[in-house]
């Protein structure tokens, strides 16, 4: 087993409310508990992962408190992404905040565009984007591709974050998914905005799929691509999307990268390290007033 280390999974989810487990996760039989996730993650040699709360999540409330849990079952390890469903109205998006300055280890605030209707820079978001920036928590936004295929994708271009990018130029962004299938447009918003990072979830399909072993090949290739785009690794950061991916293969993608050694050790921990505000054993730093 690999020594468990400063690795950080960025993109993991842990829901009572994720939808037809058995089809969707890597294997019907996962282990789909905090204790079978920090399992896979010792595995993998990951010391700490984020955990990004569902929007079918039946309240703010609903998830925070599976959050609180698992940050507490995993003894600090699991720490809580919490997020928000901006077209409920302004009172929903004002009770998410008072509900995220009670909320333990939160490290970053997901968004999900493309799953429901709303763009990055619609004008509902504003209170959370100030909100972010006077935590200096980062926020994350769902891009590309949807499960659901009620999705709408047109929401969830990497281009549509570029005006939120340049209008909060201290708030912290990152593009889920790297953008999948416009990672070359994703590259873009990477290079461009200073104040705009990538993961590298969920670029895979079903491994029961015929061509999966071809898939991890180009993935790896995709990623190479747009680190060689970006210029530099500083602002990307490992992710797997679990249970969707399993997390020895998302590892590997990174792993295998033709890249130093120290890029690849950024990409899988460092970086996130930095952008999350995590110490050396993993707990959240707060940031400065």
């Amino acid at each position: 087993m690999p020594a468990i280390g400063p690795r950080v999974d960025t993109h993991l989810h842990l829901s009572r409310w994720w939808r037809d487990l058995p089809r969707t996760a890597y294997r019907a039989d996962l282990d789909y508990t905090v204790a079978g996730l920090l399992a896979e993650m010792d595995r993998s040699g990951i010391g700490h992962g984020l955990v990004l709360q569902l929007h079918e999540a039946p309240s703010v409330t609903d998830g925070i408190a599976e959050a609180e849990g698992q940050f507490a079952t995993s003894e600090g390890r699991l720490h809580p992404v919490s997020t928000v469903d901006p077209t409920k109205g302004p009172e929903e998006v004002r009770r998410a905040l008072e509900l995220w300055d009670r909320e333990r280890g939160l490290a970053g605030i997901k968004l999900y565009p493309g799953y429901l209707s709303f763009y990055p820079h619609d004008a509902r978001l504003a209170p959370v984007y100030e909100y972010a920036h006077r935590r200096g928590l980062p926020v994350l936004f769902h891009q590309g591709d949807t499960l659901d295929g009620l999705g709408l994708v047109k929401y969830a271009r990497p281009i549509e974050v570029d005006e939120v990018a340049g209008r909060y130029r201290d708030v912290s962004f990152v593009l889920c998914h790297f953008g999948n299938p416009w990672m070359g447009e994703g590259a873009e918003l990477v290079y461009k905005n200073e104040n705009v990072y990538a993961d590298t979830s969920g670029l895979l399909g079903h491994p029961s799929l015929p061509y999966f072993g071809r898939m991890i090949d180009q993935a790896r290739h995709a990623i190479y691509e747009a680190i060689v785009t970006v210029g530099r690794p500083d602002r990307i950061l490992y992710g797997s999307d679990w249970p969707l991916e399993e997390l020895r293969i998302a590892v590997d993608l990174i792993d295998q990268l033709d890249l130093p050694e120290a890029d690849r050790a950024a990409i899988l921990g460092g970086n996130a390290h930095r952008l999350f505000r995590l110490d050396d054993a993993g707990s959240r730093v707060s940031a400065p007033s």
